[in-house]
């Protein structure tokens, strides 16, 4: 049975991000091997700036960290669409930088946000999930899970936890 993705929740604004905007530091938690058993996690610090773009109906993200020393930058740019209540999230990265063919779609309910697509990874057609988990939105959490079974089960790869800038 494929997966379906659910449909956007009443709730869902363009005001659903306004918890990101401004600055933050990040620990990040990411599978060393994804969809293949593996149990061991790499951690490394990051920050994220989130600032709202087009009279608020975006907003677009920079992500800064090292991988194996070396700079790494990405973006997301999210867009909400008034009429069908929906975020799409494209991401762009120093290591591809193109504009993601595969965004993520979703909306957010009760401080909960869920953003799917269909992509593959390793020669596998997946389902890809970002979560935001803004029910406390001073501390607020992003992960990322892929299946491989249509949805039957996910595996979370990547975890985000963010602390505010003092600055900020």
């Amino acid at each position: 049975m494929a997966f379906v993705f659910p449909p956007a929740s009443n709730q869902s604004s363009e005001n659903d991000f306004d918890f990101l905007v401004g600055s933050w530091q990040v620990r990040n938690r990411k599978l060393k091997d994804r969809l293949n058993g593996c149990q061991e996690w790499n951690e490394f610090p990051s920050r994220l700036q989130l600032r709202k773009a087009l009279l608020g109906k975006a907003n677009i993200e920079r992500y800064e960290a090292q991988f194996d020393g070396q700079p790494f930058e990405g973006m997301a740019i999210r867009l909400f669409d008034a009429t069908t209540r929906l975020w799409t999230i494209y991401w762009i990265d120093s290591s591809r930088p193109t504009m993601d063919p595969k965004p993520v779609v979703g909306s957010f309910d009760a401080g909960l946000g869920r953003f799917y697509a269909r992509d593959r990874f390793r020669d596998q057609d997946i389902i890809v999930v970002y979560q935001w988990d803004a029910r406390n939105p001073s501390s607020p959490v992003w992960s990322q899970a892929f299946s491989n079974d249509e949805g039957a089960t996910f595996e979370w790869n990547w975890i985000m936890d963010l602390t505010r800038d003092a600055a900020d």
